[in-house]
Formats: C-alpha cells, structure tokens, sequence
C-alpha cells in the first residue's frame, strides 16, 4: 500500500481530532435521543413533500416495513408492515424507488441506503454535507459552510463534525430538495435536524468520501 503525504497524513489527523458536536444554527436536532428514532434492520430513506402542509416527509425501508416521518415533528405518520414483496426494497426497479404510503401514497418515493442511490449533499444557500471515513470503517459526517474539504478553518467555526457511525452501518446521509432537513441513516437508526430557513437545495449527489 501506498504511504500517505504528509498532507494526507494531517488532513486524516485534524478529522480524528475532531468531537462529534451539535449541528449549528439554524439547525436544531428532530429527535430527543442523540442517536435519533431507532429502526431496527434500516436499509434507506427518501424524502416526500407532505401535499397539504408543504413539510419533508422522510421515508423509511426497513427489514420489518415501511415507514413515514414527519420531518419537523419526527412523528411517525404512517406504517406499512407488510409491504407488496415486489415494492418492499427499491432495487426492483430502475430508479430504486418504493411506493409511498400515508398522505403521498399513490406516488412513489427513490430510496438511497444499502442498495445505491443518493441524496442532495449541498444546498443553495451554502451548507455542504460529507462523509469522510479517516478510521475506516466508521464513517464521520461533515456539515460544513466552507465549502467542503480541506476545511482550512477550525472545527466548530465553519465545519462540524455532527455524527460518528461507531455503531452501526452507515446507510446514506444528506440534505432535502427543499434544503430544510438533513438526515443520517445507519441500519438501526434516523437521525434528522430541521431548519425554518427557506434554502432550496441544489441538484448535486456525491457518494461517500475518503480524507485521502
């Protein structure tokens, strides 16, 4: 194997360092727990606009069903346990996508997490969204407002490191078209913030990312 630059070596050294800390303003977290709503056998998520109220929805494929949250509240709104065997994982079809249920049912919904896809890692107004993995194979997710990596600037000024998958499997992270929530999935948990700020988020998907 190749040795890291010194460059690579203090870029994975200053992500090592960093503490997992709160999501900064205007940010706030959607659940109590820390570690968010557990859901047991999570294989991805996808978000839905709620058509009355306008609000993300955040869908869940799961081992064990289907789900619905309301992203501001974290309320779970709908549930299917026992899904069409054709619809209950998204790689059955082209677009990995499921039927949606609740208030979107009759629509469907494209599902990122273990079988592909990927969710909006920038918004309009500024925020960037990255997935490093400086100690493989627990990822760390990034929010940032300079742009993404290197991140010159000091941890908790323009860059914070706001979850550490030590626990789980990491299943896909990212922001809402609409730019107002920001999820983080692993195989047992949803973790959501939300934002009141209007920020339409941009079209631009990135997998995950090494710090090398």
């Amino acid at each position: 194997m190749p040795e890291l630059t010194a460059y690579q070596r203090a870029l994975r050294d200053r992500l090592l360092a960093a503490p997992v800390v709160p999501a900064p303003g205007p940010w706030r977290p959607v659940f109590e727990q820390t570690h968010g709503a557990a859901v047991g056998g999570l294989l991805g998520i996808g978000f839905a606009t709620h058509p009355g109220s306008g609000r993300d929805l955040v869908m869940v494929v799961s081992s064990t069903g289907h789900g619905l949250f309301d992203a501001v509240t974290g309320d779970r709104i709908a549930r299917e346990r026992d899904p069409d065997p054709e619809d209950s994982t998204p790689d059955a079809v082209a677009d990995l996508s499921c039927p949606g249920l609740g208030p979107v049912a009759g629509s469907r919904v494209r599902i990122a997490g273990l079988f592909g896809g990927g969710l909006h890692t920038t918004t309009g107004d500024g925020w960037t969204l990255e997935v490093v993995t400086p100690a493989w194979p627990h990822e760390r997710v990034l929010l940032s407002r300079d742009g993404g990596l290197p991140h010159a600037g000091p941890h908790g000024e323009q860059w914070w490191h706001i979850h550490h998958c030590s626990y789980s499997t990491f299943r896909t992270a990212g922001f809402s078209p609409s730019g107002r929530t920001l999820a983080v999935a692993t195989s047992s948990d949803l973790v959501l913030w939300t934002t009141d700020r209007g920020g339409k988020s941009l079209a631009r998907r990135r997998s995950a990312q090494s710090p090398s």
